[in-house]
């Protein structure tokens, strides 16, 4: 029936442009435009529509910031005690598909190969783009066990490189400061946006009977490590989010 219909529209255009020669060619590329069959859809970005379940939680394929961010990697946080499993958090991170041509190096290296190579992680955070990592609570703890954990990380990575100075110190503060009278209740939700025009951060706390709150980090220094302890390679705190995303980038380098 589409068919048809098509068909008695081109025919129709046709007898319009035999029967009247006197159309100017305002019209006439007017009349082609109508006429043209419609563009093919474009093929979705993400991989996949389906929610993704990490330890039964889900996760969407896709999220909306300043523009569609797909979820490219997940993972958990966990420890071993006496060979109990304790699992703290799950992650998502959300990238844009277009991240993967600033990789192209890396092309037809495995995703054990990738999760192994700090320097291909490096390329990952600096490269351009939205960046939006989702982390949600399975085991509940306080925000300021959360807060040290953070701060630790972001300290001695910035120590390290010789850039804890006195404006990073308090910039850290206030992120511990931040997560200091919260609960992480099971299911509670912390997002970290990396926007792609800035060199900052916003962090949100939601959770369960209360209104989400934020916090935006404004040093770069500080923003940067926060990338590294969740995408860092080798040094991130999540190895299975490291392995996933390194598996799914390596899949998309291969196309």
């Amino acid at each position: 029936m589409q068919r048809e219909e098509e068909m008695g529209l081109n025919i129709s255009c046709t007898l319009i442009f035999l029967c009247d020669s006197s159309l100017n060619i305002s019209f006439l590329l007017l009349l082609h435009h109508l006429c043209s069959p419609p563009p093919n859809p474009q093929p979705h970005p993400c991989l996949g529509t389906e929610m993704v379940m990490v330890d039964e939680i889900p996760f969407p394929p896709q999220i909306t910031t300043a523009k569609p961010l797909c979820l490219l990697g997940y993972g958990i946080t966990d420890i071993e005690i006496h060979f109990l499993q304790i699992k703290f958090t799950a992650i998502g991170v959300y990238l844009e598909p277009e991240i993967v041509g600033h990789l192209q190096p890396w092309k037809g290296k495995s995703g054990k190969e990738l999760a192994e190579n700090d320097d291909f992680f490096e390329a990952l955070i600096s490269a351009p783009g939205e960046k939006f990592l989702r982390i949600v609570v399975i085991k509940e703890i306080k925000g300021s066990q959360y807060g040290v954990q953070l701060e630790s990380a972001v300290r001695d990575r910035l120590a390290a490189d010789d850039k804890y100075e006195e404006e990073e110190e308090e910039a850290l503060e206030k992120v511990v400061e931040f997560f200091q009278s919260k609960y992480f209740k099971k299911d509670s939700i912390i997002t970290f946006h990396f926007p792609a025009t800035s060199f900052t951060a916003e962090i949100v706390f939601a959770t369960e009977g209360k209104e989400e709150s934020k916090i935006t980090v404004e040093n770069a220094n500080v923003v940067e490590m926060i990338k590294k302890w969740y995408l860092g390679g080798t040094r991130g705190v999540s190895p299975t989010t490291i392995s996933a995303l390194a598996n799914t980038l390596a899949t998309e380098l291969s196309k």
